[in-house]
């Protein structure tokens, strides 16, 4: 009988401390959860625009100008009644500035101008994958997350490393493939041959 108490009333402080553990860590997985999205969307506010993306314009009051707009090989938009405003290399912030700039120079009045990004640019994978090509980028992607939209690895490919281009980068650096290698709009991902 006093074994059963004793031991009761030493899973009784074990019990409070796994349920005081499960609340911080509920705390914290809430607070990460929270602070994913603003981190988001800073991430977009800070993405720099290039030729390929496409953005989502609102004029307010002027609904024949509203609408998505692709960038131009020439890293320009092409919007009306604004003419071509050049893109690449701006922010979605720097770029509302120019087309309101744009607009206010001709009949719109006090322009009130929204860009979002609609669709980012493409990345491109190539090598030792069973599909290679171009594919539609998404937040968070990493290369391996890349290789499995390519169908994954070919039975010759060197799955140690990775060769990676960034967008508007002259020349590949070397990525080992054990480690979540971020992958950007624009970016060129080259997966080597093994050699036996």
């Amino acid at each position: 009988m006093q074994q059963r108490s004793s031991s009761a009333g030493l899973t009784l402080p074990l019990l409070f401390v796994l349920a005081i553990a499960g609340i911080s860590a509920g705390l914290s997985v809430q607070a990460s959860a929270q602070t994913s999205p603003s981190a988001l969307s800073s991430s977009a506010d800070s993405y720099v625009l290039g030729p390929n993306d496409r953005i989502r314009l609102k004029v307010y009051g002027e609904p024949d100008i509203t609408g998505e707009y692709e960038i131009s090989n020439s890293g320009q938009v092409s919007i009306p009644l604004a003419g071509h405003i050049k893109a690449a290399g701006a922010t979605t912030r720097q770029l509302e500035k120019s087309i309101a700039s744009a607009l206010a120079k001709g009949i719109v009045r006090d322009p009130r101008v929204n860009v979002e990004i609609a669709q980012y640019r493409p990345y491109y994978i190539l090598g030792e994958v069973k599909k290679s090509g171009e594919y539609p980028y998404r937040n968070g992607l990493t290369v391996m997350d890349a290789v499995a939209s390519a169908g994954g690895f070919t039975y010759r490919a060197n799955e140690n490393k990775v060769f990676l281009r960034r967008a508007g980068a002259g020349a590949e650096e070397t990525y080992p493939l054990n480690a979540p290698v971020p992958v950007y709009p624009g970016d060129n991902i080259r997966i080597p041959e093994r050699y036996f």
